[in-house]
């Protein structure tokens, strides 16, 4: 078992970051719908040798970032801590969620803001629509970024490396480039983003930019539900209301949640 000061197994040829990056892989194969992980599930979903799952999972349960158990390996104790560091790092003020909450009552669909982070978008604050039929994202969720309203307005700025493993990382392929690019270009342009139905069939979105202090997009806020209910008309009724509920989260400074 690796030693304590070296836990991963790091050494000078970049297999420490190897090791975290593995790591990591391993603790996010667990969701909520699956809340333990078997030896075979890990060697499976990551293509690890079992000797090398195996070593990552005793290390992993050594630090209390899993807990062993008769069902398989479970999240730790020691997730606690970092999860309560998150919550209240993100928690957003009073007035940034009673513009979310009131967008919601409004139009009776759910407000999302998310946040960019690698090929993803992390769900930083939900408020849900009270229809039955209604589109749900939990905070914390992470979504691809290859379609969707919100990723068009949060990919203005970002590099062409980026583009492109997004592109690789889609159902299409490379070919998907030139579509993210035509989707980003026309959100930059319009200032507003719409999707209906690009990841799931019937589901529709409109989002729209919250800058920081250099101008610059911090976050996408959303409105989502059934397509049905996302006619033209309605969506440029969603745009006008967004608009104005991102500049007032903009005015007051969204650099980061806590700003």
């Amino acid at each position: 078992m690796p030693s304590t000061n070296n836990p991963a197994g790091s050494g000078e040829n970049g297999g420490g970051v190897r090791s975290v990056q593995r790591a990591f892989d391993i603790l996010s194969l667990l969701t909520e719908d699956r809340r333990t992980l078997t030896i075979r599930e890990v060697v499976d979903e990551t293509g690890l040798a079992k000797t090398t799952a195996l070593r990552l999972l005793q290390t992993l349960e050594h630090m209390g970032l899993l807990w062993a158990t008769r069902k398989g390996y479970a999240a730790g104790p020691a997730l606690w801590r970092w999860a309560h560091l998150a919550r209240h790092a993100w928690e957003l003020p009073p007035e940034t969620v009673q513009l979310m909450r009131e967008l919601g009552e409004r139009h009776r669909e759910t407000v999302n803001l998310y946040v960019l982070r690698d090929v993803h978008r992390i769900c930083i604050a939900q408020q849900e629509s009270p229809q039955p039929l209604r589109h749900v994202v939990r905070v914390g969720d992470e979504l691809p970024l290859w379609s969707g309203a919100s990723s068009k307005v949060l990919l203005k700025d970002a590099p062409a490396r980026l583009l492109a493993r997004i592109a690789r990382s889609s159902p299409h392929g490379e070919e998907h480039l030139a579509t993210l690019q035509e989707w980003i270009a026309g959100a930059a342009r319009d200032g507003y983003a719409a999707s209906h139905g690009e990841r799931d069939p019937g589901l529709s979105a409109v989002a729209v930019p919250v800058t920081g202090a250099s101008g610059a997009t911090v976050a996408a806020l959303s409105l989502s539900g059934p397509t049905v209910r996302f006619g033209e008309e309605r969506v440029q009724e969603f745009v006008a209301d967004l608009r104005e509920a991102a500049k007032r989260m903009s005015d007051r400074g969204f650099d980061h949640p806590l700003t």
